[in-house]
């Protein structure tokens, strides 16, 4: 299941001011400057390749979204960037990128293990020679939707400076490693709430080395924050760099 929060063009223009850039994208900035080429995958409103080829990227630079609404939004922020309309699925590569990542917890929005088992295939078909998979996953055992409540409201606002209020509400009970939750959002643009229902996977560690092996991919890093921090029952983020096997 893809997450579709963001899919409607009003919702689209709120995601960065909900999601303003931090140390995650610092991080993975620097990754992209150092890749000849690169392909982001889920690359939402495409800040992060935008910001790359504002810095003087050379290459290829790619960004891959299913929500068409990203893709307007990533299209008016920086045309020289290639900007394409799907999925893993729908596009087959045969080792043309040095990097490939997948930001925002994009992963997380991979539900089935036959999905995950298709991306990741995909994922190491597009990777060169020693490239390398760059993504975040929130770490399980920090229980992030603990937090998910009606009661934290986020304010937003669009390029044209219309405010609008969000906030999340867990769908109980938790199944496993999935994690089903709405999003509801406010404001003057609405005549009533708008609400999308979401899920996403929560894997650990072990589960994602499981799975990446089997793709033909091996762990080189793992931090927990972005501060390159260990993975910690009480570390946020499982943040991994794995890199095709020979």
């Amino acid at each position: 299941m893809v997450d579709r929060s963001f899919a409607d063009l009003s919702l689209a223009a709120l995601y960065d001011s909900l999601n303003p850039w931090g140390q995650g994208d610092d991080f993975y900035v620097g990754l992209v400057m150092s890749a000849p080429t690169v392909l982001d995958v889920g690359c939402g409103t495409g800040r992060l390749l935008a910001a790359a080829r504002r810095a003087g990227h050379p290459g290829q630079l790619m960004g891959l979204d299913p929500a068409a609404a990203m893709l307007v939004q990533a299209r008016r922020r920086e045309p020289r960037v290639e900007w394409v309309l799907g999925d893993l699925r729908s596009r087959s590569w045969n080792g043309e990128f040095d990097l490939v990542t997948m930001t925002g917890h994009a992963f997380q929005t991979l539900i089935g293990d036959e999905e995950l088992r298709t991306a990741l295939r995909a994922v190491r078909a597009a990777l060169s020679e020693g490239g390398r998979f760059v993504f975040e996953t929130r770490n399980p055992a920090a229980r992030a939707w603990d937090s998910w409540t009606p009661d934290r409201v986020h304010e937003a606002a669009d390029a044209d400076g219309t405010v609008a209020w969000m906030w999340h509400e867990v769908v109980h009970p938790v199944l496993g490693d999935r994690v089903t939750f709405t999003s509801t959002f406010e404001g003057v643009r609405w005549d009533r709430p708008q609400v999308t229902t979401s899920t996403l996977r929560f894997l650990d560690a072990r589960a994602l080395d499981g799975f990446l092996t089997e793709a033909g991919l091996t762990i080189e890093e793992q931090y927990g924050d972005w501060g390159r921090g260990p993975v910690t029952q009480g570390a946020p983020e499982i943040i991994t760099v794995a890199r095709s096997a020979t």
